[in-house]
């Protein structure tokens, strides 16, 4: 078995989406079966969070995890980049609460991992690692739902539905093995609803959102065009996405399709996938 780490370290800095303060990232190689996790700077003692399903604390607009003595919110932009490009370990240095949204998509980290490059390393096979999808799982919310069926083929599928006509229904399908994620996902931007942004800042959420970050849409039409695809919102659901069932650490092999979906449903998702794939290892 190969993982993949990067060649050498970089740098990048800016707003974080719902905190709204500045921070740096740093994202370093890592050994051979670490994995993808988080490391604290700022804090006493440095502690590290790691990027596995078990440290989700929160999905409120955001992915966040903990650790021990510590959290880091907004993390599946950059934990779609890595596994998109196929970074399997790395090492994240974050001097602050939340990592940067960037311009809003992955595609800022997308370029600095590229210029970075990768490195192969050789390791034990992971008998999870291997895991199939045999039987359907599914999770629901009222209409909304996510699922993983069995497919010959890893695919993202997602559909959403707005009443704002700009937004609409919108479907899209995407397969890692036909189009590269740098170029069919990475680039898609979050979104928001002009009607929604009073409410969300009241609660202390999006203090650090703007038209330079993010799509933002009300009645009429988009308040920040152009779009970089027709259909970006859907296909910035899918990133999102990538980046919430990357805390598996591997995809197994599915079709996951998605309709109105949510962090937290993303995350439901995740968790019921790892509890099938051991309970079939321990089964074998």
């Amino acid at each position: 078995m190969t993982q993949l780490t990067l060649k050498s370290e970089f740098e990048l800095s800016g707003i974080g989406l719902h905190s709204g303060e500045q921070t740096r990232v740093r994202v370093l190689p890592a050994a051979v079966g670490e994995g993808r996790y988080f490391v604290r700077v700022d804090l006493p003692g440095a502690p590290i969070i790691p990027a596995k399903i078990e440290a989700v604390s929160q999905t409120a607009l955001s992915t966040e995890l903990a650790g021990i003595d510590a959290q880091i919110r907004t993390v599946e932009h950059l934990l779609a980049a890595l596994a998109g490009m196929g970074a399997d370990n790395a090492r994240i240095e974050v001097d602050g609460p939340e990592l940067p949204l960037l311009d809003g998509s992955a595609i800022v980290w997308v370029e600095a991992i590229a210029h970075t490059g990768l490195v192969p390393q050789e390791c034990p096979e992971d008998s999870t690692s291997s895991f199939v999808v045999s039987e359907p799982i599914w999770v629901r919310h009222g209409d909304a739902f996510a699922a993983a069926l069995p497919s010959a083929e890893t695919r993202f599928s997602y559909g959403i539905d707005f009443e704002e006509q700009a937004i609409g229904n919108q479907w899209y399908s995407w397969s890692p093995e036909v189009e590269s994620f740098a170029t069919a996902i990475a680039p898609a931007r979050t979104f928001g609803l002009a009607r929604q942004i009073d409410q969300l800042r009241q609660a202390g959420l999006i203090k650090g959102g703007s038209l330079e970050n993010a799509l933002v849409c009300d009645r009429s039409g988009w308040l920040n065009p152009p779009l970089r695809f027709t259909n970006e919102p859907v296909r910035h659901k899918i990133l999102d996405l990538v980046g919430d069932l990357s805390l598996l650490g591997t995809w197994p092999k599915a079709h996951y399709l998605a309709y109105k979906a949510s962090h937290n449903l993303h995350v439901q998702l995740a968790k019921a996938l790892k509890s099938q794939a051991w309970a079939e290892l321990k089964a074998s």
